[in-house]
């Protein structure tokens, strides 16, 4: 654990964090001087401004609004590229350690939560890579657990040789369904309490749980249950911003940025992201460095990874495709772009609540008990009003509290700052990790196989089921529903539009 401080600022999109990042940048290179630090550098979590170009659609700061501020983790990732969590992770600790080498204090700015989270709590996030010390893989520190030995037992021999000989990248579903289906059987032969949880057409979910019981030898279920348990040690002397604007009045907001989004060139760049899709396809594009496919091989982009997952990109998919597109398409489509985009805040604002407080008040806790001071102080600052209002409230507090905890001076209680911060910082005490219990959470998250939606056996429609009411009541279901009683089917992708549901079920 590192006595050198970071600052993070995380919340939804439409409440200012990356004004507040660079704001308070700016102040830290003016400096009072009552701390040893001349500047700072933000480092980007946002999972989708990673990737080069697309401005518009990953809601970037333009390079003039940024005021000479580096932005660190921007721009460095081809679209299509896939960038785990893990290994943001590395490069967010890299550019940390460089930050704090040039005597400057690392702001890291984002809204990917989960993110965040992992990289303040070291050891909460499974690498989908094999590790690079295959001696140290082959040798656990701890015996294997009796679970383990006997699902590992009950394997048919074909299936332990697959267990034993994974494959190092995981393999897109559609190129290779039948091997797709083989990783997820043998995860649910092993752990199917965790098996349940995915799609199995996330080859890459499924090939890191294997990857965790292979190389811990115990089921993933196991390790999640015990890391549930374990005291949290954060990596750096953290202080913490969560910018939260109240629903009712975030809502307009949003669909507002939506509709300048679409003025601002959002078309023009969906266009190239396709054209970018297509030269792909064709091979007239360079592979992205963690593409497994060979020189030359022919390729397809896959469109759950990467870039494709920006919202906007989905919801836009059938009217630009449509050879004469309508206006009635294209409002359905801005109606969709903004109806996720109001989902995703909510989920952001849920794991913040759920996931991120309980486990800063944890490790906070047990730093107490130890006679510690607690090395994360979060507060949440209320930017549900903007212009004056944002900067009362936002950051002139923000400045203020910065400074002073960058010169190790006490800070407020994070409740005394709003009503607001007294009624959303108070949580149900609740384990850290993924899981209240694991066996119940686990099991309340199971995927289900949408009978009516499935068109193929060897393909079935998986729902989460946190989502199973919002598809039984989407327009495909109920037009697949309305298939069958016409005693019509329909191969898998022939009706516009199911394949784009069960992409949205696979990432609820």
């Amino acid at each position: 654990m590192s006595s050198k401080p970071i600052v993070v600022i995380c919340g939804t999109t439409g409440v200012g964090k990356s004004k507040l990042g660079i704001e308070l940048a700016l102040s830290m290179s003016r400096g009072s001087y009552r701390h040893p630090y001349r500047g700072a550098r933000i480092i980007n979590a946002d999972s989708m401004q990673v990737y080069v170009g697309m401005d518009v659609i990953t809601n970037k700061v333009p390079l003039e609004e940024r005021a000479g501020v580096d932005h660190l983790l921007m721009d460095y990732k081809q679209p299509g590229e896939q960038l785990t969590g893990p290994e943001w992770i590395k490069d967010a600790m890299q550019a940390i350690e460089d930050t704090h080498d040039a005597n400057q204090i690392p702001i890291v700015v984002g809204g990917t939560s989960y993110w965040i989270q992992h990289l303040i709590f070291p050891e909460r996030m499974a690498s989908l890579n094999k590790p690079e010390n295959t001696a140290e893989q082959e040798k656990p520190s701890h015996p294997p657990s009796e679970s383990f030995k006997n699902a590992l037992a009950a394997l048919p021999p074909e299936v332990l040789d697959l267990f034993n000989n994974l494959p190092e990248h995981a393999p897109r579903a559609d190129d290779d369904i039948a091997f797709a289906h083989r990783l997820y059987d043998l995860l649910m032969a092993l752990d199917p309490l965790v098996a349940q949880r995915w799609h199995w057409r996330d080859t890459r979910k499924v090939l890191t749980n294997l990857r965790v019981i292979q190389e811990n030898r115990r089921l993933a279920s196991e390790v999640i249950r015990d890391q549930s348990k374990a005291v949290l040690k954060p990596r750096y002397r953290t202080l913490c911003y969560w910018l939260y604007a109240k629903p009712d009045v975030l809502k307009p907001r949003l669909d507002e940025r939506v509709d300048q989004m679409i003025e601002q060139g959002l078309l023009n760049e969906l266009r190239t992201l396709r054209a970018i899709a297509s030269a792909a396809t064709e091979g007239n594009v360079p592979l992205p460095a963690n593409d497994s496919s060979s020189p030359g091989e022919e390729r397809r982009m896959d469109y759950t990874l990467g870039i494709y997952q920006a919202i906007g990109y989905k919801e836009f998919h059938e009217y630009l495709s449509a050879p004469e597109p309508s206006d009635t398409a294209f409002q359905e489509a801005v109606e969709e772009m903004k109806l996720g985009t109001r989902r995703y805040a909510k989920r952001q604002v849920t794991w913040i609540r759920n996931k991120l407080l309980p486990a800063v008040g944890a490790a906070n806790a047990a730093s107490h008990a130890e006679g510690e001071t607690p090395m994360v102080s979060t507060y949440l600052l209320d930017a549900t009003e903007l212009g004056e209002a944002w900067k009362t409230n936002v950051l002139d507090v923000a400045d203020d509290i910065t400074t002073n905890f960058l010169a190790e001076k006490p800070l407020p209680d994070p409740p005394s700052l709003s009503p607001t911060a007294a009624e959303m910082l108070v949580v149900r005490d609740r384990p850290t990790d993924m899981l209240d219990s694991p066996v119940a959470v686990l099991a309340a998250n199971q995927r289900k196989v949408c009978e009516i939606c499935t068109t193929d056996p060897e393909q079935p429609f998986m729902v989460d089921g946190g989502a199973w009411d919002t598809h039984s009541r989407s327009k495909n279901h109920r037009y697949m529903r309305g298939e069958l009683r016409k005693g019509t089917r329909h191969p898998a992708g022939e009706h516009p539009g199911v394949a784009n549901s069960e992409a949205d079920a696979s990432t609820a």
